[in-house]
């Protein structure tokens, strides 16, 4: 039987508490200014924690949508969108002029000018009307997007639906009858801020927008079949129904315009730039302060 030796216990001797002085606390230096280096530093931040936050090499960066944007893109649709009315509305009254020269060439001749100058009025009027047409078209829908995300960030909500489907129901033929009138009444229980789960009941205002947009895009689908009719008869009537259409146009413009601005007024009441700073110069035919009771009539304020 082998037998281990025992190994004696070890005893390690410490201070009591309280036998060792103190550390003395540590003293700040004082500050003696930026640093100095003697030659230019070689180091400096990486360029990647200057840009901005959501910028990842290998994406696109896109820059929120913020109330500021919402005001300008309203602006420059509302300007657009009464262009629009005028071209609309020299191009009806373009139309009308024909019609009245097409029933008088059926009695006596026309005189060469007078038909070139129609001609004239007629195109340069419905290239106008088709120019304002496609940029204001461009501004309201940039608008609807804009509006949409910052309506949902204010009100802490995602938008009803994503940006894709709202653009591809504004612009595909059929479609875009029904989809824009939803669209401006969602957007409108966004900005009065109204609970989720409640309906959206669009105003006044978007209803009348509504029924006069799917009104006009009929029309117009209805004058561009009737263009394939032939006759002179038929050539008038194409003339009243471009007159219908130019009109219509112009109703769907202002309409369109109203219904910008009251959303963006919803979305932003006041908008700083349109502040103005008053002072007060002086009063004048205002009535004298009363005194302190206790005090005599004759003496200082």
């Amino acid at each position: 039987m082998e037998r281990y030796p025992f190994a004696p216990p070890q005893w390690v001797a410490t201070p009591p508490p309280g036998a060792l002085p103190a550390a003395p606390p540590r003293r700040r230096a004082r500050y003696t200014g930026p640093p100095v280096y003697a030659s230019p530093p070689r180091w400096g931040f990486p360029a990647l924690s200057w840009r901005w936050p959501t910028s990842v090499p290998g994406t696109r960066m896109r820059p929120p949508a913020t109330v500021e944007s919402v005001r300008s893109l309203a602006r420059q649709s509302g300007t657009v969108l009464w262009m629009l009315t005028a071209a609309a509305l020299l191009a009806a009254g373009g139309e009308v002029w024909r019609y009245v020269l097409l029933v008088r060439s059926r009695d006596q001749a026309l005189g060469r000018g007078v038909v070139s100058a129609s001609d004239a009025l007629v195109i340069a009027s419905a290239v106008l009307t088709i120019a304002f047409t496609l940029v204001g078209a461009f501004l309201t829908v940039w608008w609807v997007l804009q509006a949409r995300a910052v309506a949902a960030d204010l009100a802490g909500q995602e938008p009803s639906r994503p940006g894709w489907q709202v653009v591809l129901g504004l612009l595909v033929p059929g479609i875009n009858l029904v989809v824009p009138g939803a669209v401006l009444a969602e957007l409108e229980h966004a900005v009065l801020r109204r609970p989720v789960t409640e309906r959206p009941r669009p105003s006044g205002l978007v209803l009348a927008w509504w029924l006069v947009w799917a009104a006009s895009g009929l029309l117009f689908a209805a004058t561009l079949l009737w263009r394939l009719r032939g006759g002179v008869q038929a050539q008038a009537d194409g003339v009243l129904l471009n007159t219908a259409a130019y009109l219509a146009a112009a109703t769907v413009a202002v309409l369109t315009a109203r219904v910008v601005r009251r959303l963006t007024v919803l979305l932003a009441p006041v908008d700083p730039a349109s502040v103005r700073l008053l002072r007060v110069i002086r009063v004048d035919g205002a009535p004298d302060p009363p005194l302190r009771p206790g005090r005599p009539p004759g003496s200082a304020r």
